[in-house]
């Protein structure tokens, strides 16, 4: 494996894994520090959570434009949004009351949104199109090693200390910073990410990929009846402005790929909210409910390489929506009579599986529709769809579970990811337009 995938990925990896200790130890705890220690109501706890995961919808086309303006900024864009989020961890300390902790978790995002853009577009660009989805998979298992591990510090902590939550709050500081560290110090600029290449390589490889856009705009062009000159279409397509940003959404496949993801994320309930109702439905301790997302992160850990591996080999399209397929029985067992002492693995086995499905092939599916310099940008546009439907989700869940019930709100989410999927499937992207391997 290592002899397919970057050592940037690696480096990466690493960064992220770290990060998601710091991360994964508030997130265990936030959603019982909020609904029993502060009493919110699961109306309030949607709208901190769909803050919590949906804010970084505003700043991701940001930060993704940022990293393509300059040739080598995608690391230190990337690095700028871990720095924000370390410091957002110990200012939770002082908080206890709606506002402050929104706030808080506002910046927090705000950091995730600049750096998941240029950090995507890094692995994107140290990858190739043959191996894009394992290069992701490798990824994301190494991220995902960290939310495994982070439930089960923050458990430790409150079981050893009295003043548990400050505790936490102060132990994920301190490993963020050195996620940050690992960031500056290992990384390479974008200039680096991809294999060795010559200067004659770089500039046939340029050539190349102007043709290929060239043949495109050309093929789309015949097809709509358009008579803007190829040159211009070109032009706007390889430039990384705002501009050229958006116009990515003319391209037919990205598009269909964003109003997908922004679809099905209207119906994804939000990992907290599945870990309340799990611990409604089978009475889980408060002490033990930090451990929950322990099934989710092992899962996904397990299964994202072999199913990115399999993304490259069987379409990518096909496992980003069995992911959803996995989600989907998730809940139809949630609403279930069912109390086995089986349900919670198979609930947390089936959320860690979708995860390991959509996450990181959602980018490789959206990498094979966009140019090299606007790598970050076009990438930043699918996640920002997703991101801000599931804001919307976590509120309207939290509404739904408010007025009529946890079963009621999660039936609902469950018949609207049923038929977003169908749509999904039936507009699916068409074959990659894979660039000149390096």
């Amino acid at each position: 494996m290592s002899a397919t995938i970057a050592p940037t990925v690696f480096a990466l990896g690493a960064v992220s894994l770290i990060t998601d200790v710091s991360s994964e130890m508030v997130t265990a705890v936030l959603p019982l520090y909020l609904v029993t220690g502060l009493g919110l109501s699961p109306l309030g706890f949607g709208l901190l959570d769909g803050i919590y995961n949906g804010f970084s919808a505003l700043v991701r086309l940001a930060g993704g434009h940022l990293a393509d303006r300059g040739g080598g900024r995608h690391k230190w864009i990337a690095g700028l949004g871990y720095g924000v989020s370390a410091l957002c961890k110990p200012l939770l300390l002082l908080a206890h009351t709606l506002t402050p902790i929104g706030l808080i978790l506002a910046a927090d995002r705000t950091g995730k949104g600049l750096r998941t853009a240029p950090r995507d577009a890094l692995i994107s660009l140290s990858s190739t199109p043959e191996n894009r989805g394992r290069a992701f998979g490798v990824h994301r298992a190494m991220d995902t090693a960290g939310a495994l591990l982070g439930p089960l510090v923050a458990f430790l902590i409150l079981r050893a200390t009295v003043d548990g939550y400050d505790a936490v709050f102060t132990v994920s500081f301190c490993v963020a910073v050195v996620g940050v560290l690992v960031l500056v110090l290992f990384v390479p600029g974008s200039s680096s990410t991809a294999a060795p290449r010559t200067e004659k390589a770089v500039r046939e490889k340029a050539v190349e990929a102007e043709r290929a856009v060239d043949e495109r705009a050309a093929d789309e062009r015949a097809a709509d009846g358009n008579a803007v000159d190829k040159r211009a279409v070109d032009e706007k397509a390889v430039r990384p402005t705002l501009r050229a940003a958006f116009a990515l959404l003319g391209r037919r496949d990205l598009r269909r790929v964003t109003v997908c993801a922004l679809l099905l994320g209207l119906a994804t309930v939000s990992d907290s909210f599945v870990y309340l109702l799990l611990q409604r439905r089978l009475g889980v301790p408060d002490r033990w409910f930090a451990l929950l997302p322990l099934g989710t992160a092992a899962a996904f850990l397990l299964l994202a390489v072999p199913l990115g591996r399999l993304a490259d080999r069987v379409g990518r399209w096909r496992v980003f929506l069995g992911g959803h397929g996995a989600l989907l029985t998730a809940y139809a067992l949630l609403l279930t009579s069912w109390h086995g002492t089986a349900l919670p693995y198979a609930v947390l086995l089936l959320h860690g599986a979708f995860y390991a499905a959509t996450d990181g092939v959602l980018m490789a599916v959206a990498s094979d529709s966009v140019p090299e310099q606007l790598r970050s940008s076009g990438l930043a546009l699918v996640q920002t769809g997703q991101a801000a439907a599931r804001f919307v989700c976590s509120l309207g869940f939290g509404a739904a579970w408010t007025l009529w019930g946890d079963r009621t709100a999660l039936l609902a989410s469950a018949v609207a990811l049923a038929v977003c999927a169908v749509f999904a499937f039936t507009l699916r992207p068409g074959r990659p337009v894979l660039e000149p391997a390096s």
